[in-house]
């Protein structure tokens, strides 16, 4: 049953610098990320970067604060242009609920789309639902069902939180922002940057092209391994996402518990 809480909130818009909401005329032309980054600039620079990373910092903080207690955590990524009725939305509203009931909270980019559907099974189960929102040049305000929302200005301080309090990234069918998340979790696993965590594609028609180009390609060409392909398994359904996300979480669980009692019974044998 749905919380009354969200009864009467409205649906989120308006364009979000940091913690203040801006709509209509005062929504800026660039945005943080863009005013940073850019290539042209005069020597005032010398004088603003240091505030900058003052911001930056806050940003970490901020999220660190806000993410600490939420418990263990399912990421869960997707096209922001899906609406409701579509088939992909009715699965991530799936995912949201099941990952609920393996008590598993669920962590969105806060936006529409599959993001709102993952946070509305999240929500409507009663469980954790979270949303890491970003500053667009566009409106797009944190969506209706988030009840632990944060906001970033800048892309890296929003991905470190997705990958600090993520165990494991569902990626439904999605467009640039989705490859984006997925392609940085991958980088991080395959380096080992990060423990191995699962990622789990959901919609084998959608990611078939991509799945099969990295396999004749990049396998081929050798500049991954084959084995990589194996890091990101597709599936079709909700129940297929959510049982192969949290069955690799718990193998890896027992891995770290093994090591664990390895390294304290080596300790003990050392004394």
């Amino acid at each position: 049953m749905t919380r009354q809480v969200h009864a009467n909130h409205d649906h989120g818009d308006g364009y979000r610098r940091g913690p203040v909401i801006l709509r209509g005329d005062q929504i800026p032309q660039e945005t943080t990320d863009a005013r940073l980054l850019a290539p042209e600039q005069d020597t005032s620079w010398v004088h603003q970067d240091p505030w900058r990373v003052m911001r930056i910092q806050a940003e970490f903080v901020e999220g660190f604060g806000a993410l600490a207690e939420i418990g263990p955590a399912i990421s869960v990524f997707g096209s922001a242009r899906v609406q409701p009725g579509e088939p992909e939305y009715a699965i991530a509203e799936e995912v949201g609920r099941r990952l609920v009931e393996a008590r598993f909270a669920v962590v969105t980019g806060g936006g529409p789309g599959i993001m709102e559907a993952a946070n509305k099974g999240a929500c409507e189960a009663d469980g954790v639902s979270v949303g890491l929102g970003i500053e667009l040049p566009f409106e797009q305000g944190m969506n209706r069902w988030v009840d632990l929302g944060v906001n970033f200005r800048y892309f890296f301080a929003r991905k470190t939180m997705f990958v600090k309090y993520s165990q494991g990234f569902i990626v439904l069918p999605g467009g640039f922002g989705t490859m984006d998340e997925l392609f940085e979790a991958l980088t991080l696993v395959q380096t080992q940057k990060v423990s191995s965590f699962p990622i789990v594609l959901v919609g084998r028609r959608y990611w078939a092209g991509l799945v099969d180009w990295i396999r004749t390609t990049m396998v081929e060409r050798g500049t991954i391994n084959p084995a990589d392909v194996d890091l990101m398994p597709v599936v079709d359904t909700a129940e297929e996402a959510v049982e192969a996300v949290l069955s690799r979480v718990e193998v890896l669980a027992r891995e770290r518990q093994a090591q664990e009692a390895a390294a304290v019974e080596a300790g003990g044998a050392a004394e």
